[in-house]
């Protein structure tokens, strides 16, 4: 799944006026020293600050070309991401050691998520972060002299992802950094972000991508029909990264419809027959051994299924996209079991169980309780009027 996409800003999706404010201060010479970009997932906080970084640094340089500089491999742009040890990195991983994924994963997926990221370098049962060994080898990188005398800039995507220890060893630096050094900090949550850095900080939001730019990238760079863009782009809410997995509808998502379909039709037995809870249990431990990432895409792709469920039960039919069409599996009959009585509470068993598996909770368990309450909820009878 993938484009080549040249980090640019003429190449950035949307925000244009953010991509005008950002070019005019470089153009004036307003560089702050320590930026942080803040953005939804699919949002192009990442591309953006690329393209930000590569701009700076062919403003700065009196050799680099603008048009053929690579700012994904520019000796004076320097990239930090979350890692794990995997089966070629065993020990004290840090980003250098993983540019080439890195490379390879942001040429085909800008706007890609944590979780293809952990799948790009084989750590998805692992939770990445950015340690101390990083902090000490940006130091390191910062005690060299700029390879074109201009700008040296230090891009950390996630910095949610830093641990204390990190994030106290890289304050001092990210408040007195040497001369031409810029921090460009890239989040999705900035309140994970210690909080004495993100005061350091100018704040960069980059609001979601409007439903006009999904359709018109959509078109222009997979070539579908305008519909089927307009489709997309209604059920990505904003998210590119988002739109393109629903361009491709890949086996992920497939797999995703399987479980769901095995999922309430034993919920929903159980009721009638309570032999059917050994396949709820046995259903809760196949899901379980998938990653953690894995399960909480499930969690949100079940989210997104209820609330077309509930949409479908009060008659508002031109709001559904996209709803479940597996081969057997009736959506307007389960459609009618989705109601003001449950859908809360089924939404909050969900955001719980998300919760609890963000935090390393134990997946059978997790799962096996939410498929517990799950029986009792879709049974519970509609208010009456």
């Amino acid at each position: 799944m993938g484009y080549l996409c040249s980090m640019r800003f003429d190449n950035i999706i949307g925000h244009y006026k953010l991509r005008e404010q950002l070019q005019q201060d470089i153009s004036h010479g307003r560089i702050p020293h320590a930026q942080l970009f803040v953005g939804a997932e699919g949002s192009g906080a990442l591309p953006l600050a690329i393209a930000y970084a590569h701009r700076l640094i062919t403003s700065s340089s009196k050799t680099s070309d603008d048009h053929h500089i690579d700012p994904l491999a520019h000796p004076d742009i320097h990239y930090v991401f979350p890692v794990a040890a995997n089966d070629k990195i065993k020990k004290h991983p840090i980003s250098s050691l993983f540019l080439e994924d890195w490379r390879s994963f942001v040429n085909a997926q800008p706007y890609g998520n944590l979780f293809d990221w952990y799948q790009e370098i084989n750590i998805e049962n692992k939770q990445g972060q950015i340690g101390v060994d990083e902090a000490q080898d940006i130091i390191k990188s910062l005690a060299l002299k700029s390879f074109e005398g201009g700008y040296k800039i230090i891009i950390v995507w996630m910095a949610e992802k830093m641990n204390a220890a990190a994030s106290n060893k890289l304050l001092k630096m990210i408040e007195e950094p040497p001369a031409q050094t810029v921090f460009l900090l890239i989040a999705e949550d900035e309140g994970q972000i210690l909080g004495t850095i993100r005061s350091r900080c100018q704040y960069i939001r980059v609001p979601q991508l409007t439903q006009s730019e999904m359709v018109n990238a959509l078109v222009g760079r997979f070539e579908i029909d305008y519909s089927v863009a307009q489709s997309i782009a209604v059920r990505a809410q904003g998210n590119f990264n988002k739109a393109t997995d629903l361009v491709y509808r890949d086996s992920e998502e497939q797999l995703f419809d399987t479980w769901f379909v095995q999922w309430v039709r034993s919920a929903f037995m159980v009721k009638q027959n309570k032999s059917a809870v050994n396949d709820l249990m046995l259903w809760s431990f196949e899901v379980s051994k998938t990653g953690r990432e894995t399960q909480k895409r499930f969690i949100q792709y079940c989210l997104h299924i209820f609330r077309q469920a509930l949409l479908k039960n009060y008659g508002m039919n031109s709001m559904v996209i996209d709803p479940l069409t597996t081969d057997g599996f009736s959506f307007d009959q389960f459609a009618a079991f989705i109601h003001e009585s449950n859908i809360i509470p089924i939404r909050e068993a969900l955001e719980e169980a998300f919760i609890h598996v963000s935090r390393n909770g134990n997946s059978k368990l997790i799962w096996t309780d939410l498929s517990l309450v799950l029986t009792r909820l879709f049974h519970k009878k509609p208010v009456e009027l």
